[in-house]
């Protein structure tokens, strides 16, 4: 089990694994949020404001990730970030 860390709670602390996320939060035209997670095609949600989809980006991207154990047990995805100039 993977555990999302959020402001607030640190599950390192506890000896948990920590996967941070990165998320892009797009302007809906008719108001609030599409947000897209990075690194995990298909995940994706909405929301009407900044707080509500960062709890719904919580909420997809543990989702995603136990649909991802149950499909393929034997796959760990490698999640890194890359800086560019």
């Amino acid at each position: 089990m993977f555990f999302i860390s959020y402001q607030g709670y640190n599950p390192s602390k506890e000896g948990l694994p920590v996967r941070k996320f990165h998320v892009v939060l797009i302007p809906d035209e008719d108001g609030g949020y599409y947000v897209e997670v990075i690194g995990l095609p298909g995940c994706v949600t909405q929301g009407d404001t900044i707080e509500e989809c960062l709890k719904n980006a919580k909420e997809a991207i543990e989702l995603h990730l136990e649909g991802l154990q149950d499909d393929r047990p034997d796959v760990n995805p490698i999640f890194a970030t890359v800086e560019v100039d």
